[in-house]
C-alpha cells in the first residue's frame, strides 16, 4: 500500500524530488492532481504536458509515426505533436496510466527509465509524473510491477480542510462551503458498483458544479425548490442532494469569518458546539487569516481572535485548544502564523501558553 499524502505533502515532494526520479500519484478522480502539478511547475516557468494515456489507441500517439529516411533508407519515428523541440525541460504528466492499452505501457517503460521515446531523448532536467485511479468502480489495466518499480508511489488524499481552503480561494458558493463544513463526510463518496453505472455520488468536482448551478439560480429565475433539487440530484446523487437541500432551509453553523468579525454575537452559539464543530471553526480561522486581512480590519480581527482564544481557555475546551494550537505549532498556514506573530501579539502569548500547558 502506497503511503498517503495530502496537498501540503505533495507540494513538498514536487519541490524536493530530483528530476531524475519519477513520481506516481494514486487517487480518485477529481481531487486536483493535475491542477496542483500544473500550477506548481508553470509558476516556475516549466511547461506541463498532460498526456491522457487512456485515450491513446496506438503507440504512435505517444512515440510518433514511422517515416522512411530517404538519405539512409532506414525507418525513423517522426516526433509526436507534443514533443519539446527547443531543448528546454518539461514535465510530462501521464494521466490515466492504468487505463492505457498494454502496447502504450510498453512505450512508457523506456520513457520512465531512460527518458527516451523511440530513441529520442527528452530535454535534460525533464520530469515524468504519472497518475492512476484506484478503486473497484474503475475499469483499469493492471500495471507491470517492473513499470511501477520505476516510480516513487504516493496515495494522494487531500484533506477536507485543504479543499475548503481551495474553495474559499476559488469563489465556490458559500452555501456549498457551509454544508461541507457541517458535513465533511459528504465531500466525496465511493460509488457503489452494485447500483449500476449511472449511480451518482458526490466528489470535489461535483460540488464545484453544484456551486455553479446555485449561482445561476438567483431570485430572477423563479425556480422552485423541487426543480432545484432535481438538478442538484443529477450532480451529486439523491441522498446527498436531499441533505444539501434540507440544509438550505435550516439554521447553519457559524463561519470563522463571523467569529472574527464579532465574537460577542457568536459566543452563545459556540457554547453549544461539539468538538467536530469546533475543529471546523478552528481551521476556518486560520484559513481566513491565511487569505489575508484587510488592513482596516486588523484591530477588529485581532480583538475577536483574542476573545475566542480566551473563551476556549476559560471554558475548559481542552481538546479544542490542542487542536487550535496544533495549526500554529505545525505552521500549516504560514500567512496566518505571520499575522498572529506580527499583528496580534496578545493572541501569540495565549497560543504559546496553550502549547506550554499541553
Amino acid at each position: 500500500m502506497a503511503i498517503t499524502i495530502n496537498t501540503g505533502d505533495l507540494k513538498t515532494i514536487l519541490e524536493t524530488t530530483p528530476s531524475t526520479q519519477n513520481i506516481l500519484l494514486v487517487g480518485k478522480h477529481g481531487i486536483g492532481k493535475s491542477e496542483i502539478i500544473t500550477r506548481h511547475f508553470e509558476d516556475q516557468g516549466i511547461p506541463v504536458i498532460a498526456l491522457f494515456l487512456g485515450q491513446m489507441s496506438d503507440p504512435g500517439d505517444l512515440i510518433g509515426l514511422p517515416n522512411k529516411d530517404e538519405a539512409t533508407g532506414k525507418t525513423e519515428f517522426m516526433p509526436p505533436y507534443w514533443f519539446p523541440m527547443d531543448d528546454k525541460p518539461v514535465v510530462l504528466f501521464l494521466d490515466e496510466m492504468n487505463r492505457a492499452r498494454p502496447e502504450i505501457l510498453q512505450s512508457v517503460m523506456d520513457l520512465s527509465l531512460n527518458r527516451k521515446l523511440a530513441g529520442r531523448s527528452l530535454p535534460e532536467g525533464s520530469r515524468v509524473i504519472a497518475a492512476v485511479n484506484d478503486g473497484e468502480e474503475y475499469q483499469l489495466t493492471d500495471l507491470d510491477p517492473a513499470l511501477v518499480s520505476r516510480f516513487n508511489v504516493y496515495f494522494f488524499s487531500p484533506t477536507v480542510g485543504e479543499w475548503l481552503f481551495w474553495a474559499k480561494q476559488h469563489d465556490v458558493d458559500q452555501r456549498v462551503i457551509n454544508f461541507i463544513e457541517e458535513h465533511p463526510d459528504e465531500l466525496e463518496k465511493n460509488v457503489d458498483i452494485n447500483k449500476g453505472t449511472f449511480d451518482k455520488t458526490p466528489d470535489r468536482r461535483a460540488w464545484v458544479r453544484v456551486s455553479g448551478l446555485l449561482k445561476g439560480m438567483n431570485a430572477d429565475t423563479g425556480m422552485d425548490m423541487n426543480r432545484m433539487a432535481k438538478m442538484i440530484t443529477g450532480v451529486i446523487g439523491a441522498r446527498s442532494a436531499s441533505m444539501f437541500i434540507q440544509s438550505l432551509n435550516q439554521s447553519r453553523m457559524l463561519t470563522a469569518r463571523e467569529v472574527l468579525a464579532d465574537f460577542g454575537a457568536c459566543q452563545h452559539d459556540l457554547a453549544t458546539y461539539t468538538m467536530p464543530q469546533m475543529a471546523i471553526i478552528n481551521e476556518g480561522i486560520y484559513q481566513v487569516l491565511e487569505l489575508g486581512v484587510d488592513r482596516k480590519a486588523v484591530d477588529q480581527v485581532g480583538r475577536n481572535l483574542v476573545r475566542y482564544i480566551q473563551w476556549m481557555l476559560t471554558n475548559g475546551r481542552q481538546e479544542a485548544i490542542a487542536h487550535f494550537a496544533s495549526f500554529f505549532e505545525n505552521a500549516t498556514y504560514p500567512n496566518a502564523n505571520a499575522f498572529i506573530m506580527m499583528d496580534c501579539r496578545e493572541a501569540l502569548q495565549l497560543i504559546n501558553q496553550m502549547i506550554n500547558d499541553l
